[in-house]
Protein backbone atom coordinates (compact mmCIF):
# COMPACT_ATOMS: atom_id res chain seq x y z
CA UNK A 1 0.00 0.00 0.00
CA UNK A 2 1.76 3.51 -1.05
CA UNK A 3 1.61 6.16 1.44
CA UNK A 4 -1.20 8.14 0.47
CA UNK A 5 -3.26 4.86 -0.45
CA UNK A 6 -7.11 5.35 1.02
CA UNK A 7 -9.82 3.04 1.05
CA UNK A 8 -12.45 3.17 -1.86
CA UNK A 9 -15.44 5.42 -0.10
CA UNK A 10 -17.90 3.11 1.57
CA UNK A 11 -15.34 0.58 2.19
CA UNK A 12 -14.10 -1.00 5.33
CA UNK A 13 -10.26 -0.15 6.64
CA UNK A 14 -7.64 -1.88 6.09
CA UNK A 15 -7.11 -4.18 9.43
CA UNK A 16 -4.49 -3.05 11.49
CA UNK A 17 -3.84 -6.88 12.21
CA UNK A 18 -0.97 -9.51 10.52
CA UNK A 19 -2.84 -10.98 7.98
CA UNK A 20 -1.01 -14.58 8.98
CA UNK A 21 1.82 -16.22 10.15
CA UNK A 22 5.00 -16.22 8.04
CA UNK A 23 7.75 -19.63 8.35
CA UNK A 24 9.83 -18.87 11.32
CA UNK A 25 13.07 -17.72 10.19
CA UNK A 26 16.21 -18.38 12.91
CA UNK A 27 19.68 -16.70 12.28
CA UNK A 28 22.95 -18.00 12.56
CA UNK A 29 25.35 -16.53 14.75
CA UNK A 30 28.01 -15.75 12.39
CA UNK A 31 31.97 -15.04 13.94
CA UNK A 32 31.52 -11.40 13.11
CA UNK A 33 27.74 -10.38 14.31
CA UNK A 34 27.58 -10.52 18.42
CA UNK A 35 24.75 -12.34 19.98
CA UNK A 36 22.81 -9.50 20.57
CA UNK A 37 22.87 -8.22 17.19
CA UNK A 38 21.48 -11.88 15.57
CA UNK A 39 18.91 -12.25 18.68
CA UNK A 40 17.62 -8.67 17.17
CA UNK A 41 17.57 -9.91 13.34
CA UNK A 42 16.05 -12.98 14.50
CA UNK A 43 12.94 -10.89 16.28
CA UNK A 44 13.08 -8.83 13.09
CA UNK A 45 12.41 -11.68 10.79
CA UNK A 46 9.85 -13.03 13.03
CA UNK A 47 8.20 -10.72 14.03
CA UNK A 48 5.23 -10.26 12.21
CA UNK A 49 4.31 -6.94 12.36
CA UNK A 50 7.22 -6.14 10.46
CA UNK A 51 6.80 -8.86 7.81
CA UNK A 52 3.04 -7.03 7.24
CA UNK A 53 4.78 -3.39 7.09
CA UNK A 54 6.31 -5.09 4.34
CA UNK A 55 3.57 -5.76 2.64
CA UNK A 56 1.37 -2.94 3.01
CA UNK A 57 3.96 -0.73 2.06
CA UNK A 58 4.73 1.09 5.66
CA UNK A 59 8.04 2.73 6.91
CA UNK A 60 8.13 0.48 9.79
CA UNK A 61 5.95 -1.28 12.40
CA UNK A 62 5.26 1.69 14.20
CA UNK A 63 2.63 2.19 11.60
CA UNK A 64 0.70 -0.52 13.45
CA UNK A 65 0.21 1.04 16.82
CA UNK A 66 -1.02 4.40 15.66
CA UNK A 67 -3.59 2.36 13.34
CA UNK A 68 -4.82 0.07 16.08
CA UNK A 69 -4.88 3.60 18.96
CA UNK A 70 -7.26 4.39 16.01
CA UNK A 71 -9.40 1.29 15.81
CA UNK A 72 -10.06 1.62 19.20
CA UNK A 73 -10.27 5.89 20.37
CA UNK A 74 -11.66 6.71 16.44
CA UNK A 75 -9.07 9.44 16.48
CA UNK A 76 -8.94 10.46 12.64
CA UNK A 77 -11.71 11.91 10.77
CA UNK A 78 -11.60 13.02 7.35
CA UNK A 79 -9.90 16.30 6.49
CA UNK A 80 -8.34 16.90 9.63
CA UNK A 81 -5.25 19.18 10.73
CA UNK A 82 -2.65 17.25 12.43
CA UNK A 83 1.23 17.73 13.97
CA UNK A 84 2.96 14.34 14.25
CA UNK A 85 6.39 14.77 16.34
CA UNK A 86 9.50 12.45 15.97
CA UNK A 87 7.65 11.66 13.02
CA UNK A 88 10.55 9.32 11.28
CA UNK A 89 10.18 6.94 9.27
CA UNK A 90 7.03 8.59 8.78
CA UNK A 91 4.46 5.25 9.32
CA UNK A 92 2.16 7.25 11.37
CA UNK A 93 2.01 9.90 8.92
CA UNK A 94 1.47 7.06 6.64
CA UNK A 95 -2.00 5.79 8.82
CA UNK A 96 -2.87 9.62 8.43
CA UNK A 97 -3.05 10.05 5.12
CA UNK A 98 -4.82 6.92 4.23
CA UNK A 99 -7.39 7.35 7.51
CA UNK A 100 -7.85 11.09 7.10
CA UNK A 101 -7.73 11.25 3.17
CA UNK A 102 -6.92 13.72 0.62
CA UNK A 103 -8.38 16.71 2.49
CA UNK A 104 -5.86 16.00 5.48
CA UNK A 105 -3.49 18.62 6.36
CA UNK A 106 -0.38 17.15 8.30
CA UNK A 107 3.12 18.51 9.37
CA UNK A 108 5.56 16.12 10.59
CA UNK A 109 8.93 16.96 12.03
CA UNK A 110 11.89 15.14 12.60
CA UNK A 111 16.03 15.32 14.27
CA UNK A 112 16.18 12.60 10.86
CA UNK A 113 15.67 13.24 7.36
CA UNK A 114 12.07 11.81 6.54
CA UNK A 115 11.44 10.42 2.85
CA UNK A 116 9.15 12.31 1.33
CA UNK A 117 4.93 11.42 1.99
CA UNK A 118 3.01 12.24 -0.35
CA UNK A 119 -0.13 14.46 1.55
CA UNK A 120 2.79 15.13 4.42
CA UNK A 121 4.77 18.23 4.75
CA UNK A 122 8.24 17.27 6.28
CA UNK A 123 10.35 19.27 8.82
CA UNK A 124 13.88 18.31 9.86
CA UNK A 125 14.52 19.80 13.15
CA UNK A 126 15.06 19.02 16.60
CA UNK A 127 11.62 19.76 18.14
CA UNK A 128 13.90 21.21 21.76
CA UNK A 129 14.71 24.05 19.75
CA UNK A 130 13.59 27.15 20.27
CA UNK A 131 12.30 28.16 16.83
CA UNK A 132 10.32 24.40 16.36
CA UNK A 133 7.18 25.64 17.35
CA UNK A 134 6.63 28.46 15.17
CA UNK A 135 7.84 26.54 12.01
CA UNK A 136 5.93 24.27 12.84
CA UNK A 137 2.57 26.39 13.63
CA UNK A 138 3.87 28.57 10.11
CA UNK A 139 3.68 25.11 8.22
CA UNK A 140 0.19 24.29 10.14
CA UNK A 141 -1.53 27.52 9.22
CA UNK A 142 -3.95 27.31 11.28
CA UNK A 143 -5.00 25.22 14.54
CA UNK A 144 -4.50 21.35 15.03
CA UNK A 145 -7.46 18.73 15.40
CA UNK A 146 -4.59 16.24 16.18
CA UNK A 147 -1.06 16.41 17.77
CA UNK A 148 0.95 13.17 17.76
CA UNK A 149 3.99 12.38 19.36
CA UNK A 150 6.47 9.55 19.13
CA UNK A 151 9.70 11.53 20.18
CA UNK A 152 11.66 9.14 22.46
CA UNK A 153 15.22 10.18 23.55
CA UNK A 154 18.20 8.11 22.56
CA UNK A 155 18.38 5.35 25.21
CA UNK A 156 20.90 5.30 28.36
CA UNK A 157 20.53 2.04 29.48
CA UNK A 158 19.58 3.05 32.99
CA UNK A 159 15.28 2.84 33.19
CA UNK A 160 14.97 5.67 35.20
CA UNK A 161 17.14 7.77 33.45
CA UNK A 162 14.79 6.99 30.14
CA UNK A 163 12.08 7.23 31.71
CA UNK A 164 12.51 10.84 32.74
CA UNK A 165 13.91 12.11 29.64
CA UNK A 166 10.90 10.71 27.77
CA UNK A 167 8.25 12.47 30.13
CA UNK A 168 10.50 15.85 29.14
CA UNK A 169 9.95 14.79 26.00
CA UNK A 170 6.07 14.17 26.45
CA UNK A 171 5.51 17.73 28.63
CA UNK A 172 6.89 20.09 25.96
CA UNK A 173 4.80 17.89 23.26
CA UNK A 174 2.11 18.82 25.75
CA UNK A 175 2.62 22.25 25.88
CA UNK A 176 2.91 22.60 22.08
CA UNK A 177 -0.63 20.75 21.84
CA UNK A 178 -1.88 23.35 24.53
CA UNK A 179 -1.13 25.89 21.49
CA UNK A 180 -1.98 24.28 18.42
CA UNK A 181 -5.18 22.58 19.27
CA UNK A 182 -8.76 23.08 18.24
CA UNK A 183 -11.17 23.11 21.33
CA UNK A 184 -12.34 19.08 21.47
CA UNK A 185 -8.99 18.29 19.69
CA UNK A 186 -6.97 15.12 20.62
CA UNK A 187 -3.15 14.57 21.55
CA UNK A 188 -1.67 10.90 21.60
CA UNK A 189 1.66 10.81 23.32
CA UNK A 190 4.28 8.50 24.19
CA UNK A 191 5.32 7.52 27.53
CA UNK A 192 7.09 4.94 29.38
CA UNK A 193 6.02 3.16 32.91
CA UNK A 194 7.23 4.69 36.04
CA UNK A 195 7.34 7.17 38.93
CA UNK A 196 6.62 10.32 36.84
CA UNK A 197 3.86 9.08 35.10
CA UNK A 198 1.71 9.69 37.43
CA UNK A 199 2.33 13.01 38.01
CA UNK A 200 1.89 14.09 33.79
CA UNK A 201 -0.95 12.08 33.82
CA UNK A 202 -2.97 14.83 36.60
CA UNK A 203 -1.65 17.27 34.15
CA UNK A 204 -2.76 15.91 31.25
CA UNK A 205 -6.53 15.45 32.79
CA UNK A 206 -6.88 19.04 33.54
CA UNK A 207 -6.41 20.20 30.07
CA UNK A 208 -8.61 16.92 28.41
CA UNK A 209 -12.07 15.42 28.78
CA UNK A 210 -11.03 12.18 28.47
CA UNK A 211 -7.42 10.61 29.15
CA UNK A 212 -6.59 6.88 29.58
CA UNK A 213 -3.65 4.85 28.73
CA UNK A 214 -3.40 2.04 25.65
CA UNK A 215 -0.57 -0.18 24.94
CA UNK A 216 -1.49 -1.45 21.21
CA UNK A 217 -0.89 -5.11 20.63
CA UNK A 218 1.89 -4.13 18.28
CA UNK A 219 3.97 -2.64 21.23
CA UNK A 220 6.16 -5.46 21.87
CA UNK A 221 5.43 -7.48 25.14
CA UNK A 222 8.72 -6.48 26.54
CA UNK A 223 8.75 -2.83 26.50
CA UNK A 224 7.61 -0.67 28.97
CA UNK A 225 6.16 1.75 26.02
CA UNK A 226 2.17 2.92 26.80
CA UNK A 227 0.65 5.68 24.59
CA UNK A 228 -1.30 8.41 26.48
CA UNK A 229 -4.41 9.23 24.69
CA UNK A 230 -6.40 12.83 25.78
CA UNK A 231 -9.44 13.88 23.90
CA UNK A 232 -11.78 16.75 24.28
CA UNK A 233 -9.25 19.24 24.46
CA UNK A 234 -10.66 21.99 26.55
CA UNK A 235 -10.98 25.63 26.01
CA UNK A 236 -8.84 27.93 28.42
Amino acid sequence: MSSSGKSKKGGSRPSSNPSGRGLKVRVKTAARRSNSSARWLNRQLNDPYVQEAKKRGYRGRAAFKIAQIDDKFKIFKKNSRIVDLGCAPGGWCQIAVERCGPGAHIVGMDLQEVEPIAGVVLLQGDFMDDDAPARLKAELNGPADIVLSDMAAAATGHPQTDHLRIMGLMETALMFAEEVLVPGGSFIGKVLQGGAQAELLKLVKTKFKSVRHFKPDSSRKDSSEMFLVATGFKEN
